[in-house]
C-alpha cells in the first residue's frame, strides 16, 4: 500500500542521504527538512551537489545511503512522483514536435494537468502552438518546459538553473510566476542557481552545498541575522585574536594592515585595545556577501538552522 501522497508540513526530508560514483562521494551525509509551501534556493560552486540531490529528489538516481522523503511520502515509492515536476539544466524536449503536441503529451501522462496555465505560459512568450520545438529559440524552449512543469500542477517543483538562458524581462516574468504559483496553490519550489542576486530577490529559504556536503541551512530571515561583517587593523599580518577565539569566523581576509572576516558572533563583537578591537567596524552583511563566503570557506563550520535540521529517530 502506498502512503498517503498529499503534502504534508515538510516538502522535503532527506536523512543522511548520500551518492557515490566509485571511489568519489558527490554527495554526502545530507540531512535536512524543507517546509511546505516554500521558494528555496540551492547554491553551491559547479561540483557541490546540488545536481546530483535533484536528481535523486526526480528519481533519477539512486542514492548509495540514506533516505529521502517529499511530501511526506519514500521516494522509493512510485506515487511520490504524481505531485512532483522536475525542470532539468538542459531541458529535454522532442524537436520534432510542436508545442500543442508537447502540452498533449504533458495532459496525457498528468491526472493533474491544467491545461489553461500550460497555454498561458507558452501565449505570454508570443510562442505559436504550432511552432516546432526544434526550431524555437532556447529561451522560447525554457517557456515551454516551463508550461509543462507549471501544468503538472505539482506540489513540489524541482528546478535545475531554470533561468540561466533567459533575457532579464523574461527571467523577470518567470520569476513573477514562480512566486504567484507559491502564493495561489501552495507549490513548494526548490531551485539550484548561480544567479546570487535572484536568490536574494526570491527566495525565503536557503541550502548551500560545497565540496558534495550541506554547509548552510534555514530561512533567509534567519540566517543573514546569524552573521556580521567585521573589519578593522590586522594584528600581526592576522586577523585578531579575540575574534577568532570568541566567535565562528566564516572567512576571512587580510590586505596590508587591515583585515575583514565573516563571522557567526558568539556574543557581542568587541575586543581591547591591544588586539584592535577598538577600531572594528561591524556591518549586517548581504546574503550575497554571506553566501561567497560560505563557497570560499567550504571547511568553515556548518550551520543548519532549528527549522531546516531534521530530527532523527532516537
Amino acid at each position: 500500500m502506498h502512503d498517503d501522497p498529499s503534502p504534508g508540513p515538510w516538502a522535503i526530508e532527506a536523512e543522511d542521504l548520500g551518492k557515490k560514483y566509485r571511489r568519489r562521494w558527490a554527495l554526502t551525509e545530507c540531512s535536512f527538512r524543507l517546509p511546505a509551501e516554500r521558494v528555496c534556493a540551492m547554491v553551491g560552486p559547479n561540483g557541490a551537489g546540488k545536481s546530483t540531490f535533484l536528481g535523486l529528489a526526480a528519481r533519477l538516481i539512486q542514492p548509495s545511503t540514506g533516505t529521502l522523503r517529499l511530501n511526506g511520502v519514500s521516494i522509493d515509492d512510485p506515487a511520490v512522483q504524481a505531485r512532483v515536476a522536475f525542470l532539468a539544466q538542459d531541458k529535454p524536449l522532442y524537436a520534432r514536435f510542436t508545442v500543442g503536441e508537447m502540452l498533449r503529451l504533458g495532459r496525457e501522462l498528468n491526472p493533474h494537468w491544467d491545461q489553461a496555465v500550460a497555454e498561458r505560459i507558452v501565449r505570454s512568450g508570443d510562442i505559436a502552438l504550432t511552432a516546432r520545438v526544434g526550431t524555437l529559440s532556447g529561451g522560447q524552449r525554457t517557456r515551454v518546459a516551463f508550461a509543462l512543469a507549471f501544468g503538472k500542477r505539482p506540489a513540489l517543483l524541482l528546478l535545475d538553473e531554470p533561468m540561466s538562458d533567459l533575457d532579464p524581462l523574461a527571467r523577470d516574468e518567470l520569476s513573477g510566476l514562480l512566486m504567484a504559483e507559491v502564493a495561489e496553490h501552495g507549490t513548494t519550489v526548490l531551485m539550484s542557481s548561480h544567479l546570487l542576486s535572484e536568490v536574494e530577490e526570491m527566495c525565503d529559504h536557503l541550502l548551500v552545498l560545497a565540496g558534495g556536503r550541506l554547509r548552510m541551512a534555514g530561512p533567509t530571515d534567519a540566517l543573514v541575522p546569524a552573521h556580521a561583517l567585521v573589519t578593522g587593523r590586522a594584528v600581526d599580518g592576522r586577523v585578531p585574536r579575540e575574534l577568532t577565539a570568541r566567535h565562528t569566523v566564516v572567512d576571512s581576509r587580510v590586505n596590508g594592515r587591515q583585515f575583514s572576516a565573516l563571522v557567526r558572533p558568539a556574543g557581542p563583537l568587541t575586543g581591547t585595545a591591544a588586539d584592535g578591537g577598538a577600531d572594528w567596524d561591524v556591518m549586517a552583511p548581504s546574503m550575497e556577501e554571506i553566501l561567497l563566503a560560505c563557497m570560499r570557506s567550504p571547511e568553515s563550520p556548518a550551520l543548519i538552522m532549528d527549522d531546516a535540521r531534521k530530527e532523527t529517530a532516537a
